[in-house]
């Protein structure tokens, strides 16, 4: 609104300057013909309303001129929103690619470990199973050396059988041990080697 007065106030004033002079001029001059003078006066309020139209003009394409600028920075803001919107998927889309390499890091490191555990946990059955065995053949021999020295110190003969009671005073504690791999044992006969029931225990031949 201001910009229109200020271009309608300049637009203006050489039109109302020769307004005055020609009315100026009527006051001094009562001679002119009063036709012409009206035609003059004609001419300047023509002039008038073109100066009126043409700032009407003025002020409606600066409307619109304001509007296209309003639309522009609106358009402006959406684009910089969209762009921070893609620089922040971009940003969760990373973010989300790591955390899945990550897992997949940490699944394969799991495998790894349970692999390695599995592995780890045959051995050590092995290795037990290894160590039962031989504490067992370690029993079984003890066994038939005391069943030799109560053949012996007894005059029993080689197919006497003996039982707990009878050996058991020739080891330790006099108690006979079991098998670690709880398996059950036979005295047999002094001719014969003592025995467990589990496979794989037994005295050489």
């Amino acid at each position: 609104m201001k910009s229109k007065t200020i271009l309608l106030s300049w637009r203006a004033l050489p039109l109302i300057a020769s307004a005055a002079l020609i009315l100026a001029g009527c006051n001094n001059q009562d001679a002119e013909p009063t036709a012409q003078r009206e035609k003059e006066l004609e001419s300047v309020h023509a002039e008038l309303e073109q100066a009126k139209t043409s700032a009407a003009a003025q002020e409606s394409e600066l409307t619109r001129l304001r509007k296209d600028n309003q639309e522009l920075l609106r358009l402006r803001n959406e684009v910089r929103q969209l762009r921070e919107d893609k620089k922040q998927l971009a940003s969760q889309t990373a973010a989300a690619q790591n955390v899945r390499v990550a897992a997949q890091q940490q699944e394969q490191q799991l495998r790894q470990l349970q692999a390695e555990n599995q592995q780890y946990r045959t051995v050590f059955q092995q290795e037990q199973q290894v160590a039962m065995r031989n504490a067992c053949i370690n029993y079984l021999r003890q066994f038939d050396g005391a069943k030799q020295q109560w053949a012996l110190e007894n005059r029993k003969s080689a197919d006497a059988i003996p039982n707990e009671q009878d050996i058991a005073r020739y080891l330790k504690g006099n108690v006979l041990p079991t098998c670690p791999a709880g398996g059950t044992y036979t005295l047999n006969a002094v001719s014969t080697n003592p025995t467990c029931s589990i496979p794989g225990h037994a005295l050489p031949r």
